[in-house]
């Protein structure tokens, strides 16, 4: 079983970038596909980017596309997520997720497939 822990989070402005990260402990993240996910009070949670075991291979929410970075670094057992433009509709609770991959290659844009979750790390974007 795998702990995650997603931090850096915090108030920016509209055009601002972020850097989130999220930490996992208990087993490595090497044996597992990576997701980010987001959610917004009243809504469900949103696809925003996955990456798959390995890395190499991403795919990312139409509304985050060419703006948003997934990476990981095994070595530190550490996936990211590099935000750039930020707008206020990008404003949510930001949740990374990990699952037993069937095939290297596989990226996994359903929350539904995720075996773990981290507890959620607050983005506010002010216009």
């Amino acid at each position: 079983q795998v702990q995650l822990v997603d931090s850096g989070g915090g108030l920016v402005q509209a055009g601002d970038s972020l850097t989130l990260s999220c930490t996992a402990s208990g087993r490595t993240l090497s044996s597992y596909a990576m997701g980010w996910f987001r959610q917004s009070p009243g809504k469900g949670r949103e696809f925003v980017a996955a990456i798959n075991w390995g890395g190499g291979i991403a795919e990312y929410g139409d509304s985050v596309k060419g703006r948003f970075t997934i990476s990981r670094d095994d070595a530190v057992n550490t996936l990211y997520l590099q935000m750039n433009s930020l707008k206020p509709e990008d404003t949510a609770a930001y949740f990374c997720a990990a699952k037993r991959p069937r095939y290297y290659t596989d990226t996994y844009p359903d929350e539904h497939e995720y075996d773990y979750w981290g507890q959620g790390t607050q983005v506010t974007v002010s216009s």
